[in-house]
């Protein structure tokens, strides 16, 4: 079938190619017309905070009942009661009332707002805080909107406003996959030495990306959707979609050398490497989509997306890249110094689109279109690119390797079994929790307001916890004013408002405002959550009769959480299990997909050390520019699922050829290091090349995108060195001829797949003549 199906886009390449760019272009068609609807709901069914938003929206009818908020945080030297501060606030607040979206403005001014008004600070009344809340359903353009329209009401004389609040953030695209690409094109060029085989994976993982951000968009509405979807479908597209290209190319290329023409190459590209990507891209789609796992709305729309987007470029892989390599022919082969030349421009004005350096761009693509063009004619230029011929297998570094590490497994085997434990050591204090506006840019107006509410209300005033409780019959308001006592003799507390009663004249439910000592990413927050719904509480319930809610943005997260916490070892599970079985089936061992399992887990587990050291703890804070937090809650089976799909990829590529071997020759030692010698520089390619696309998103200012493209790059940086260069080769040499294990009764049992194809596929038809191999660009 994969013979058929890379013959077929040979044959019919113009079609082939022609239907996938009428797919992008009505895709991004259709997308930029209905628009984007990205929204994440962090309220969940059965939990308290959910419960207390419920009774809020009841029983408080018009009040603060939709946790999605911003806030306008002003400051006036004269302070903000001063009259004519009051009176253009007032009138800000009343145009902000008006907006579209706007269901209500909580102002300082209003009966009750005084608590809006700074307490703290050197000059305390001059700082002041007015929330504006939005639906819950609100997704992130109309929330932009809002903000937009209010920047366009400011300045205000003698007023210094700022917005804040998460929904009110600034968010700048990313451009930093810009300088992925840069060094992907010069690593595809130094692996290749062909200009024409570096486009041709870039043009497919483009094709790919493209697609796939189409799908994110219309996908956003039918279900929930985080705004930071897109970005990661760019990050995990634009890695895969290079890597599966590079890895059928290589192929490719290698059936040429052994004198196939391009149609016969391509149909054994397709039923060797095509088999492989298929499979590890199957294996990263089933690991997105076990998010679904989580039972959390917008945590299964990025699984779902994200999966999509690695099945488009799987597609792309297999049916555009073969039409691709039917219209390159042989050329693929061949570059000459012009287009090496201009390849290293074009990659200059990628970095200068990175940079946002509009003339370093200009001048990048200047200069390539200007040397191409002279290339035409100056001899110097016109000439081939002459390559070394490939060294032996057994004379290449990466044998030597390979037989040096099977020469003292035990050292190298416990060496980086230790150095990969000891990166995990800090995953043992790993919290789980979200950003907040204290993870923004010192220059960003989010931060802004956020540090002029610390200087005015404290650190807590960002964190506030809304309790919530319906009265009793019978039971009177200043009953419940031990619960006010109580709460505020906890020594995290550093003010409580209320009760507040939703009716003066016949109360039936009451609200709490508390403030805080620590902010809402400190530990000790979350720890005051816990202790007011365990021990504080549930003796004044008892007492009075009624239940009484923890709610508000703080306690969510908290519940949020606590929830995919105690639901990843589900997951972690559940894609172990499925890759063990999968692994087992296609090596007919269980060593070897046991021992496979065991070090992507020792890889991941060093990746999330990584992510706690530099994004919890800190280090390192002045080069990566990144506040400390939690590490976002979703991000650990992100990061899992994704690493571990790619991770499949090398493991296949590599033990599949191991495999090859020892079938061939029985002799487990010669096996493993012919093997590595074969797929070291094809491995070393695809992950240099994850790397640095994976790495670059630490140069974006967004903590989320950071915190994903270091723990990416990390992971396969880790599985491509640490496991496939030490560990592979220590532990087969230690197992020897037990790698390829497996009961009788269990390889009768299990069902045969084969993922590496045949080396020479029988063509059904005639292959048409192939044209003379000519110089390309």
């Amino acid at each position: 079938m994969f013979v058929r199906l890379g013959t077929w886009c040979h044959d019919r390449r113009k079609l082939v190619l022609l239907l996938w760019i009428v797919v992008l272009v009505a895709g991004n068609g259709v997308a930029g017309a209905v628009g984007e609807s990205y929204r994440q709901d962090f309220t969940l069914k059965g939990f308290e905070s959910t419960d207390g938003f419920e009774l809020l929206e009841d029983e408080f009818p018009g009040g603060p009942t939709s946790p999605q908020f911003g806030t306008i945080v002003f400051q006036a030297e004269p302070g903000v009661n001063d009259p004519a501060v009051r009176d253009r606030m007032e009138a800000l607040f009343d145009r902000v009332r008006q907006m579209e979206h706007v269901i209500l403005v909580e102002s300082p001014y209003d009966p009750g707002g005084e608590r809006q008004i700074s307490t703290e600070g050197d000059a305390p009344g001059t700082i002041a805080v007015a929330n504006v809340y939005l639906p819950e359903d609100v997704d992130f353009a109309d929330a932009s909107g809002v903000a937009d329209e209010i920047k366009e009401l400011l300045p205000i004389d003698g007023v210094r406003v700022e917005l804040g609040g998460y929904l009110f953030a600034e968010f700048e695209e990313p451009s930093s996959e810009l300088f992925g690409l840069a060094f992907a094109v010069l690593i595809l060029i130094v692996a290749f030495g062909s200009v024409l085989a570096m486009g041709l994976p870039v043009g497919v993982a483009l094709f790919g990306i493209g697609i796939g951000s189409a799908i994110v968009i219309l996908a956003s509405h039918v279900m929930q959707v985080p705004d930071f979807a897109p970005f990661l479908g760019i990050m995990i597209g634009l890695g895969v979609g290079i890597d599966y290209a590079l890895l059928i190319v290589t192929r490719y290329r290698e059936q040429l050398h052994h004198g196939h023409d391009t149609r016969a190459s391509i149909g054994i590209a397709i039923d060797t490497a095509g088999r492989s990507v298929v499979f590890a891209g199957a294996t990263v789609v089933i690991s997105l989509l076990g998010m679904l796992l989580m039972g959390v709305g917008f945590v299964g729309g990025l699984g779902i997306t994200a999966a999509a987007t690695v099945a488009v470029t799987v597609a792309a892989s297999i049916t555009l890249l073969p039409a691709l390599l039917g219209f390159a022919g042989g050329r693929v082969e061949l570059t000459r110094w012009r287009g090496l030349v201009a390849a290293g421009f074009v990659a200059v004005a990628l970095v200068g689109l990175g940079l946002e350096v509009a003339p370093l761009a200009g001048i990048g693509l200047a200069l390539a279109v200007v040397t191409i063009a002279v290339g035409f004619f100056l001899p110097a230029l016109k000439r081939e690119v002459r390559h070394r011929p490939p060294k032996p297998r057994r004379e290449t570094i990466a044998y030597r390797w390979s037989r040096l590490i099977q020469h003292r497994p035990w050292p190298f085997a416990i060496g980086a079994s230790v150095l990969l434990l000891v990166l995990a050591i800090p995953v043992l204090q790993l919290r789980l929790g979200f950003q907040d506006e204290s993870n923004f840019s010192d220059d960003t107006d989010t931060k802004q307001a956020y540090d002029l509410q610390v200087e005015g209300f404290g650190k807590g005033f960002n964190g506030q916890l809304m309790l919530v409780g319906a009265i009793p019959e019978g039971v009177s308001i200043d009953e419940l004013a031990s619960v006010t006592e109580e709460i505020a003799a906890d020594p995290k507390v550093a003010r409580v408002d209320g009760p507040s009663p939703n009716d003066p004249d016949d109360p039936t439910a009451v609200l709490w405002n508390v403030v805080p000592v620590d902010g809402p990413q400190d530990e000790s927050t979350t720890s005051l959550v816990r202790r007011l719904r365990n021990d504080t509480l549930p003796p004044l319930e008892q007492r009075l009769g009624t239940e009484v809610f923890v709610t508000g943005y703080v306690a969510g997260n908290v519940d949020f959480s606590e929830l995919l916490g105690d639901r990843l070892p589900i997951f972690f599970t559940a894609v172990l299990a499925l890759s063990f079985l999968l692994l087992m089936v296609v090596f007919r061992s269980l060593l070897v997909p046991l021992k496979a399992v065991i070090m992507n887990l020792l890889s991941i587990g060093a990746a999330y050390g990584v992510m706690v050291a530099l994004f919890q703890w800190g280090w390192l804070s002045d080069l990566t520019n990144v506040q400390p937090g939690p590490v976002e809650a979703w991000a650990p089976m992100m990061l899992f699922a994704v690493v571990f799909g790619l991770s499949m990829d090398y493991e296949v590529f590599l033990l599949s050829r191991v495999q090859e071997e020892w079938h061939r020759t029985r002799d487990s030692r010669t096996s493993v290091a012919d093997g590595l010698a074969a797929t070291a520089k094809v491995i070393t390619a695809a992950a240099a090349i994850m790397v640095v696309v994976f790495g670059s998103f630490l140069l974006e200012s967004d903590r989320v995108l950071k915190m994903m493209g270091t723990g990416l790059a990390t992971a396969i940086f880790l599985d491509a060195t640490i496991v496939r260069m030490l560990l592979v080769p220590a532990t087969m040499e230690l197992l020897g001829d037990r790698n390829w294990w497996l009961p009788r009764w269990l390889d009768r049992v299990l069902p045969r797949i084969n993922v590496e194809g045949h080396a020479d596929p029988i063509v059904d038809d005639e292959p048409e003549p192939q044209p003379e191999l000519v110089g390309a660009d």
